[in-house]
């Protein structure tokens, strides 16, 4: 994995449409879903009991969805890095769907197009970012969504 490096808004601008590649692997341990479980307050058995989660319809405790939606942020930011940037807002998103359960242990990457930049208010842009979640040794992906964020020079 290589992280893309661009100088400002304008050379941003030029990749709409590109291909961001793909980030390296990362594993969903049970202390990063046990962590999230606290964080949020969500602590249904099929996410932080493994005992009971080994007999449940997953047979193994599995990440929340917005855990994995979550990882979005630092695996993005291993694919571009916008220097000259004062300011990055999660604006929201446009899409999101879990086609796959992430079992404890499974390791996870991104794969990433920036499919639009345009122009807004304040000396920024909005990106569009399509991206999908996968699952190593798994047909369906984890996460497919599509992430609009804000940066500001």
């Amino acid at each position: 994995m290589t992280t893309l490096t661009v100088d400002g808004l304008d050379a941003l601008k030029k990749l709409a449409g590109s291909d961001l590649g793909t980030s390296d692997w990362i594993t969903v341990t049970q202390d990063r879903i046990n962590g999230f479980a606290d964080a949020t307050g969500d602590h249904q058995w099929i996410h932080t009991d493994p005992e009971r989660a080994k007999d449940g319809p997953f047979g193994a405790p599995i990440a929340h969805g917005y855990l994995t939606l979550s990882l979005f942020i630092p695996l993005f930011t291993e694919l571009l890095d916008v220097r000259g940037v004062t300011t990055k807002v999660n604006y929201g998103l446009n899409k999101v769907r879990f086609p796959a359960p992430v079992k404890v242990d499974s390791r996870l990457r991104l794969s990433a197009t920036l499919v639009e930049v345009t122009e807004v208010a304040g000396d920024g842009v909005q990106l569009t970012v399509s991206g999908t979640i996968e699952i190593e040794g798994s047909a369906k992906p984890a996460c497919v969504l599509e992430s609009v964020t804000r940066m500001y020079a």
